[in-house]
């Protein structure tokens, strides 16, 4: 598919299949008639999602699509957040960008004060590194690859958007830390977890969408910090892509999808992980991480992926949450299901570039129903020039049952939720899973 309109018309089928999900495996009309984002939790699902829409936004000049983006974290936000910890953090990334395309004083702060969060309060592991804390435990000693992906780039961002030199600092050294543990040397590929306690990967499972993270964060890390970034730092990350995608290589199937096992050819294929790897690799030769050669593994991935889109925009083959292994058996049981928002990001971003310099995608004109206008598009608030501006006074915003204006933030206490007994009531998904 090399046709811009075609493509063109695919990250519209595809957005709007994101648009009709209320949950993990839950669709729902599309609300209104207008492109209105649904997702009811505030987890890791939907973050990884709204951070590929509104980078896509971004490079087409969607406004229409960026107000949408913002009416759904306003809604959000107003409805009070959960607890914070590993996966709920991934929705900050796209927040943390969003400030600057809409003037929200209190949203910046609230980004300022989950990411000295991570730093301060988040549970630490033996050599500093983030434990893996979800909603349902706190993986004692645990590191997982998803960590990077649902923290360290948000932290990274907030730092060079703030001028936080230690938040960057923290960012890569988790980098260093998670890659100690979790890359394997001799195949290139990481391994899904690794515990302290005991001191093993787990299962030694090469997973792929645990992979196709590390794909991933690595280059867009770089690209979010830019000169900020330690030169040190930015070598050996590039040194340890290029491990793992010329491993990549020799595991595609022919037809460009690759396993759940990355090595177990007996497992089942794996869609998100395939466009993880499409977005991942391409984004690293836009940037000179990688050179052309690797290409080849990006075109075939990305056509594997355009084969298992349905013409309602769900993705198929997509293998469910995944919580931690310890054996192979449980990650060659895992279902496959209809995509959650987690295989959308890396499309939307690859076929983006793609089509960029062809006719744009919008979503006022999908599929021939109206978007959002830009002066309702917050509860009825903004205006028609540029991006959404919130009027002034701004409405309160309800963090942890506690009603505070815009005016009223010195005490960034007022940001936290201590427990989960005091937190607003949010639907739960599967085990920490990934």
């Amino acid at each position: 598919m090399k046709n811009t309109g075609d493509i063109s018309r695919l990250l519209s089928s595809v957005s709007l299949g994101l648009a009709r999900l209320k949950g993990m495996n839950e669709t729902a009309p599309l609300a209104g008639g207008r492109f209105t984002i649904q997702f009811d939790e505030w987890d890791w699902e939907v973050g990884v999602g709204l951070y590929g829409l509104l980078r896509y936004a971004e490079l087409s000049g969607d406004e229409d699509l960026i107000a949408s983006i913002a009416a759904w974290y306003d809604w959000q936000i107003e409805r009070g957040l959960p607890p914070r910890q590993v996966n709920s953090t991934s929705p900050m990334l796209a927040l943390s960008i969003l400030i600057d395309h809409v003037d929200r004083p209190d949203w910046q702060a609230l980004v300022q004060d989950w990411a000295d969060w991570l730093v301060s309060g988040l549970a630490k592991t033996e050599d500093g590194g983030f434990q893996h804390v979800v909603k349902e435990r706190m993986n004692d000693g645990e590191l997982w690859d998803d960590t990077l992906f649902m923290t360290c780039l948000f932290l990274a961002r907030a730092g060079k958007r703030f001028n936080r030199a230690d938040w960057i600092d923290e960012a890569v050294h988790q980098f260093l830390v998670h890659t100690r543990y979790l890359g394997d040397p001799v195949s290139g590929l990481w391994y899904h977890g690794w515990t302290f306690n005991g001191r093993h990967n787990f299962a030694k499972a090469f997973w792929a969408r645990g992979n196709s993270w590390i794909t991933v964060a690595v280059p867009e890390l770089i690209a979010l910090v830019g000169d900020a970034m330690p030169p040190f730092a930015k070598r050996f990350l590039q040194s340890v892509l290029r491990s793992q995608v010329s491993a990549l290589e020799t595991l595609q199937r022919d037809d460009g999808i690759f396993f759940t096992l990355l090595d177990d050819s007996q497992s089942p294929v794996e869609t998100s992980a395939t466009a993880g790897f499409a977005y991942g690799i391409l984004r690293a030769i836009d940037i000179g991480l990688l050179p052309e050669k690797y290409r080849p593994i990006a075109d075939k991935a990305f056509q594997a992926v355009i084969a298992r889109i349905g013409e309602d925009g769900i993705v198929l083959e997509v293998s469910d949450g995944t919580p931690m292994g310890h054996d192979l058996d449980f990650y060659r049981r895992i279902p496959n299901v209809p995509a959650p928002p987690t295989v959308r990001p890396w499309s939307c971003c690859s076929w983006s570039r793609r089509s960029r310099a062809g006719r744009r995608w919008s979503a006022s004109g999908a599929q021939g129903w109206p978007g959002p206008n830009r002066r309702d598009a917050v509860r009825g608030r903004g205006d028609t020039s540029g991006y959404w501006r919130p009027a002034v006074p701004q409405p309160p915003v309800i963090l942890d049952k506690r009603s505070i204006s815009c005016a009223q933030i010195p005490d960034p206490d007022i940001f936290r939720v201590a427990d989960a007994s005091s937190a607003p009531s949010h639907p739960v998904n599967g085990a920490g899973r990934g």
